[in-house]
């Protein structure tokens, strides 16, 4: 009889351990399951979801909700891992008692389900998710939107507690994603594959199109191919035989008095004949500020339907001129027709020097050469007037920057070209 019952009460003793053996698997099973759906929402790309969403996937549309639902979805999430955790952990310390005893199974407990939680928990499916996070937020999306509906009281009590843990400490608000932090998600997503090198310079190119303002791009006066009104039209037609350009502006006296732009194909048609005068059939002039940004005038030309620009400083003196195209090379990069001739700022020796044009940009120069700063003055000339000076002539050498810089060729009123060595090399 005695046996008997030694026997069924180790049958007993089996049977439970096997089920403790068995809620301990399960309550890992479903920590992981926590743990990767915590990491698939965390990390998951909105954009992407939000594209499957729009092209009908219904999975990805029940995880675009519940995203918008991120605190109640976060709340059921560890709510769930926490209690599965401690089940785990109450779990493990029966057994190991049983099996160690009183004085040591609590310790190898603790030790025990610290290894398995941190493994098969946390580590391991938090990595699988995070490879996969879109597919594996869709999968598991239809049963986390059971448990979320399911925990509503504990939500409710969690989303009061966040209310006055809000109203104790003053949180600083939501921060709007920096130009700077955006250039760095290009950075990242480019070299992830996901765009090449010519995408992301156009990308990149067009965020700063908007800090760009005229002066940065605008042609200098002195370089400006106008015409007078006092011309005669074989000398108007000799203008745009020589320059190539199809629009020129029209000034009454000088550059500082244009009234019109002249497009050739009226000049032809209309002027060239006798037909009528110049002044007559110019396009009306649309003058901007230096100061403004280019965005804001790529609107104004589109409206006005021009293509040209006389931009201005505060006396109203002429001080460039801004075509559409300058304005689209900012975003798309230099644009060739089959007459021109590409003309580059910055040459590349074979001793590893530089021949640079006295045009050049010069912030754009210190950014070839791989050195940030930035410059009251604009071109490479107005840089050197201000190092040397005076007006810069040829044969003017100056050490500055780290850099020897020589003036090969000017014209008596500006360089036109320099020579750039690294200082030491």
């Amino acid at each position: 009889m005695q046996r008997e019952n030694y026997n069924s009460n180790k049958q007993k003793g089996l049977y439970a351990m096997n089920s403790t053996i068995i809620i301990i698997i399960g309550c890992m099973v479903i920590s992981a399951f926590f743990s990767a759906s915590e990491m698939s929402f965390s990390s998951l790309n909105k954009v992407r979801i939000k594209s499957m969403a729009e092209q009908g996937n219904s999975k990805a549309k029940l995880v675009l909700n519940m995203l918008d639902k991120y605190d109640d979805l976060l709340s059921t999430i560890l709510v769930g891992n926490n209690v599965v955790n401690i089940l785990c952990s109450s779990m493990a310390t029966v057994l190991f008692i049983a099996l160690l005893g009183e004085a040591k199974g609590p310790g190898a407990a603790t030790i025990a389900v610290t290894i398995i939680v941190l493994i098969f928990g946390e580590i391991s499916p938090k990595s699988i998710a995070k490879e996969s996070p879109e597919k594996f937020a869709m999968l598991t999306a239809p049963i986390l939107n059971v448990m979320v509906k399911l925990f509503v009281p504990v939500n409710f009590l969690f989303g009061l507690w966040k209310k006055l843990l809000s109203k104790l400490i003053k949180s600083g608000g939501e921060q709007a994603v920096t130009e700077a932090e955006l250039l760095t998600y290009i950075d990242e997503v480019e070299q992830g594959g996901t765009i090449d090198a010519q995408e992301g310079s156009l990308i990149r190119s067009a965020i700063g199109f908007t800090d760009l303002e005229v002066q940065d791009i605008f042609t200098p006066r002195m370089e400006i191919v106008s015409i007078s009104t006092e011309m005669t039209n074989e000398e108007i037609e000799t203008v745009f035989l020589e320059s190539g350009y199809s629009r020129l502006p029209v000034h009454d006296g000088d550059v500082d008095h244009i009234n019109g732009i002249l497009y050739q194909k009226d000049f032809y048609r209309l002027v060239m004949h006798g037909k009528k005068k110049v002044e007559d059939v110019a396009w009306p002039v649309i003058l901007a500020s230096k100061h403004k940004k280019i965005g804001d005038l790529l609107k104004e030309l589109q409206q006005a339907k021009q293509h040209i620009a006389i931009a201005i400083d505060e006396f109203g003196s002429t001080v460039g001129l801004v075509t559409m195209e300058d304005i689209l090379e900012e975003i798309v990069g230099d644009i060739w027709d089959e007459y021109e001739t590409a003309n580059e700022d910055i040459q590349t020796l074979e001793d590893g020097s530089y021949q640079v044009a006295g045009t050049c940009n010069v912030e754009e120069l210190f950014e070839f050469l791989g050195r940030k700063k930035e410059f009251d003055f604009i071109t490479v000339n107005g840089w050197l007037m201000d190092v040397l000076g005076k007006v810069p002539a040829a044969g003017d050498s100056v050490q500055v920057e780290g850099l020897n810089v020589t003036v090969t060729r000017s014209n008596g009123r500006r360089a036109e070209s320099v020579h750039i060595e690294i200082a030491g090399e």
